[in-house]
């Protein structure tokens, strides 16, 4: 027997869900813990147990997002509308969410705009809405050889007066794009590897249809995560390719385990795309087991934030942004020009009041989304 739609859509809601609270608690350490700014990859040295996993934590939203939005692609697909007009659209909406309220919202100005997750999403959008038609052999190809061949490249870095310096910027070294005294642009998100994962999410939407099983999904998620981490272990664990730092063994299992784990995010190497996109996929399996369909609260909560995530990752920074301004108001920065607290558990402590404070509006959106006709609406 065959499920309804719906039933299917909550496991996509429950995971974004998922990953949307864990990036606020990322977002709050960027807010208050960013005395203790982390680089990419980590300082293990420098870095302390609670802020290296925390941070970790969150290299599993971007990840979640770009797949999870190919699969939804395919979804839009599969009745027949037109998903060329739906993705470059919505793509274009996301790249000018990201060069105005999403800028703002970061430091309340606009004398540097990053180019962050939501322009590669956009990005990935754009270029998916133009290759969908292709034969889908050939998308799951393309898909495969960009998120494991691209370490590859790596090695290859243009002059910033070169002529090809922008096009790499964008696709695979991230940098400036434009330094002046008037305004900065800034790619933080390079996107090659990202268009892989968009078009590996859309080729994995079938996995969706109304014709496969829950029984054989989770069968196709636990295959797929468990190979994702096993070949993680084999390339990452031997040094062998996928990450261009290698790790060494450290003087504790603690520093082993973090030097392991110390991925390159920007742009994501194969070793942190295949430890990330494993967990989500044994999520996704988990997400349809009865363990978690008879914990109907839980279900409710996570599928609350994520059938409306654009407008969860609006809320949440703009509350950010009024909580730290209004600080500013009323107290003197503690950390220099920031304010800050001392310890990574205020962080989660901090986000898990802001998750609860911003559930109920964040529903009640959702709702309103689904019940307007307003296409606008759509968007977020």
């Amino acid at each position: 027997m065959t499920e309804k739609l719906s039933q299917r859509i909550n496991s996509i809601d429950l995971m974004r869900g998922l990953v949307m609270l864990i990036m606020l608690v990322d977002h709050v350490r960027e807010r208050f813990f960013l005395h203790m700014q982390v680089s990419d990859p980590m300082d293990i040295d420098t870095t302390s147990a609670g802020l290296f996993f925390s941070r970790f934590a969150a290299h599993f939203c971007a990840p979640a997002f770009v797949f999870l939005t190919g699969v939804s692609a395919w979804l839009y697909a599969s009745t027949g509308r037109n998903l060329s007009g739906f993705l470059i659209k919505r793509g274009l909406f996301l790249i000018l969410l990201e060069l105005t309220l999403v800028t703002f919202s970061w430091m309340g100005t606009y004398h540097t705009i990053w180019l962050q997750v939501i322009w590669a999403i956009g990005l990935c959008m754009i270029v998916l809405g133009l290759l969908h038609r292709l034969p889908f052999t050939l998308l799951l190809t393309l898909g495969l050889v960009i998120v494991f061949g691209h370490n590859l490249l790596t090695p290859i870095g243009f002059a910033t007066d070169d002529s090809l310096y922008p096009i790499w910027t964008i696709l695979h070294d991230r940098g400036f794009l434009i330094t002046s005294d008037v305004i900065n642009l800034k790619v933080s998100y390079p996107v090659l590897p990202w268009i892989g994962v968009i078009l590996l999410g859309f080729c994995t939407g079938p996995l969706f249809c109304s014709t496969v099983t829950s029984k054989e999904r989770k069968t196709a998620f636990l295959r797929l995560g468990l190979f994702s981490l096993v070949l993680f272990a084999v390339l990452r664990g031997l040094n062998i390719y996928g990450e261009p730092s290698a790790w060494q063994l450290q003087g504790s299992l603690l520093l082993n385990l973090m030097d392991l784990f110390n991925l390159t995010k920007y742009p994501p190497s194969l070793a942190f795309l295949l430890i990330t996109l494993g967990g989500m996929f044994l999520v996704l399996r988990l997400a349809e087991s009865d363990l978690i369909s008879k914990r109907q609260r839980l279900i409710a909560v996570l599928t609350g934030f994520g059938a409306a995530p654009m407008f969860f990752y609006l809320l949440h920074l703009y509350a950010l942004l009024l909580i730290n301004s209004t600080l500013h108001l009323f107290m003197e920065p503690n950390h220099g020009e920031l304010f800050g607290v001392n310890h990574i558990g205020w962080i989660w402590l901090i986000a898990a009041i802001l998750a609860i404070a911003l559930y109920w509006p964040t529903k009640s959106f959702a709702r309103i989304k689904r019940k307007s006709n307003i296409k606008l609406l759509s968007y977020l």
